[in-house]
């Protein structure tokens, strides 16, 4: 196999542990809070990724004082007090969709013209709405591309504050970017989110880091959100391995009909996306739960009907598994997920066909009923989790090649190291 496409080897039943890679959500969300801390922070756990290199690198741009010890996990971060000290600049931020909307709302606390700029995929990725409750708070913002898509182009006079409301059904992290900056805006600030709010336990997240950087924030469930004028205080902040990631190797244990424990994660995680094993337990897997990992152990698998709203980046680790289940599973409530690094729905649905499935797309998701499986080379569309997931059928299936392997890198750049090493 050449760098453009890796093979995956079948094995038999797994008998691993593994601690994955920190959490890149939470990564991001506490380089944010550190960055406009009063004080230093230094973050352990952090995860070396695209991602997390794009935001590092903004953040030092705006001139925060970062020193980023990545092979070691570790970011010391030197807080501007919610004084940023650049006076405008062009930011590159990959694909990274926290990145560009975290810094859409904090760089509303500058001074000077700044504009957010990605790859072509970012391009078309919706921000318009972000946009939008900006300019409510009093932010002179635009998105420059067709559609409301970035370039953002951002003519910044510090943050107004107020009132303004927020769309919650194309993107959780159009509210989590107006919490993280609202705290140094110049007057309280309430949200309103209207609609649905997609991937909740996102938000809650954001909350909590927030409060563990020193900002407590007053609301009404997740439909109304109140922050008064306060500050971050740095601090020394551990980030958990990444739930998102962990749940390929959960489901490789329901794919080799194996068992896997994953270290570093608890059923108190902060992070959503551990919810992705009473997924697996429904569909006949066995969990257990220690203070510090969780054990995933393989069984006859059975199809299952579930809305996965809440844990949407763990749509395409679900239909990996799916493939090997007796009956079509149907998974509900995801159509956001069409907005992301690529539409992930119409993506897995092609796949999914190669890969010998019956495939039914719906607005917002799919239902996956399972045939006689057959090898395929897999277009991943520059996702990482398309890459990632539909790996893991070639636990079980001859034949299954991935193409360009190297997009893992985004959020995962060691995966393919860590999944050959599951003994």
């Amino acid at each position: 196999m050449s760098d453009d496409e890796t093979e995956i080897l079948p094995r038999g039943p797994l008998h691993a542990s593994i601690r994955p890679p920190g959490s890149k959500s939470i990564t991001n969300r506490a380089l944010v809070c550190a960055a406009l801390a009063e004080g230093r922070s230094t973050l352990s756990g952090a995860l070396d990724s695209e991602d997390t290199r794009v935001m590092i690198a903004a953040l030092e741009k705006l001139g925060i004082g970062i020193a980023a010890r990545l092979a070691e996990a570790s970011v010391e971060v030197r807080g501007c007090g919610g004084r940023l000290p650049a006076g405008g600049g062009e930011f590159y931020v990959a694909n990274s969709g926290t990145t560009v909307r975290f810094l859409a709302a904090m760089i509303s606390l500058a001074q000077g013209e700044f504009r957010l700029d990605g790859t072509p995929r970012m391009r078309e990725r919706p921000i318009g709405d972000l946009v939008e409750s900006l300019r409510q708070l009093g932010v002179d913002a635009r998105a420059e591309s067709p559609g409301d898509c970035p370039p953002v182009l951002i003519r910044a006079a510090g943050l107004r504050g107020g009132r303004a409301t927020v769309r919650g059904d194309v993107s959780s992290q159009f509210l989590s970017g107006l919490l993280l900056a609202a705290p140094y805006a110049a007057q309280p600030v309430t949200l309103f989110v209207e609609g649905e709010l997609v991937s909740q336990p996102y938000v809650t997240m954001t909350l909590a880091v927030m409060e563990a950087f020193g900002v407590s924030v007053s609301r009404d469930g997740l439909r109304e959100f109140r922050l008064p004028r306060s500050a971050y205080r740095g601090r020394p902040y551990a980030i958990e391995p990444d739930a998102s990631a962990a749940s390929y190797f959960f489901a490789a244990a329901a794919i080799t009909q194996g068992e896997v424990t994953v270290e570093g994660l608890s059923k108190a995680s902060l992070q959503g996306d551990v919810a992705f094993v009473d997924v697996l337990k429904q569909l006949g897997c066995q969990v257990s739960y220690g203070a510090d990992h969780i054990h995933v152990t393989g069984g006859r698998l059975r199809g299952v009907t579930v809305n996965m709203n809440a844990i949407s980046d763990t749509v395409q680790t679900l239909a990996a598994v799916a493939l090997f289940a007796d009956g079509p599973t149907t998974i509900t409530g995801v159509g956001h997920i069409r907005h992301k690094e690529t539409d992930r729905i119409a993506a897995l649905a092609t796949e999914l066909r190669k890969l010998g499935a019956i495939v039914e797309e719906s607005p917002d998701g799919l239902r996956i009923t399972p045939r006689q499986l057959r090898g395929a080379a897999i277009d991943t569309y520059h996702d990482h989790r398309m890459a990632m997931s539909l790996a893991l059928v070639g636990l079980r299936q001859p034949g299954v090649i991935i193409r360009d392997p190297g997009c893992t890198a985004k959020t995962y750049p060691g995966f393919w190291h860590d999944l050959r090493s599951l003994g």
